[in-house]
């Protein structure tokens, strides 16, 4: 199983009206500093998109100076409103300890609390915590059931991760095609290592992919 480094979600989400959305379009073409200001008067107001959205450009240090236990104190704020992404976020922060103390338990619990709202990439990352036993007890059943739902929404690293598990027969069912399949979802989009893994399959099994 690959190593996967748990990473950010991006500011995508439709934002309500308001200093939230002038600075998400503030961002989006590159005004930083006029989004930071915006991000500020809404959070003063209890926004919550404003929160998310303020303490990822803290994370990411665009338009204020990188600072990782701001960014924390405001997903928290989101996250307690609510928020999926900064549910996700603030678990990757747990899990990789900035900000933050390293803690995968209660990294555990924010992803949950995204993936049970549906969150595709908090799907993934609670996956990669079953499949490695971290904060949560070791369950590779639980692991392919988590990267099934996140694969269903496009999450590249999940397909990938799907077809190590089915050639391997680990938490399902030993399947080669199905390994195949997942690869090749994974492949389409640009993985690497699934193409890799696609052309040492189709050596050992090229029954498999005709």
């Amino acid at each position: 199983m690959k190593k996967i480094v748990l990473g950010m979600v991006l500011i995508v989400a439709v934002l309500l009206g308001g200093e939230s959305e002038e600075a998400l379009k503030a961002y989006n073409v590159g005004d930083y500093k006029k989004a930071v200001e915006l991000y500020k008067k809404a959070v003063k107001k209890g926004d919550v998109d404003a929160q998310y959205g303020l303490g990822f450009m803290y994370e990411e240090g665009k338009g204020v100076k990188r600072d990782y236990k701001k960014a924390r104190e405001l997903y928290k704020e989101a996250a307690e409103q609510g928020s999926l992404e900064a549910q996700n976020n603030l678990g990757a922060m747990y899990s990789d300890g900035r900000g933050v103390k390293r803690n995968y338990k209660k990294a555990a619990e924010f992803y949950k609390k995204s993936a049970n709202q549906g969150d595709a990439a908090a799907q993934f990352n609670l996956g990669v915590m079953y499949y490695l036993g971290r904060g949560v007890k070791r369950n590779y059943k639980k692991a392919a059931e988590l990267f099934q739902k996140s694969a269903k929404q496009g999450n590249i690293e999940a397909q990938y991760n799907l077809g190590n598990m089915y050639v391997n027969g680990r938490g399902v069912k030993q399947n080669r095609m199905k390994a195949y399949q997942y690869w090749m979802k994974a492949a389409k989009m640009g993985h690497m290592n699934a193409q890799r893994n696609l052309d040492v399959l189709c050596k050992q099994s090229p029954w498999v992919c005709k």
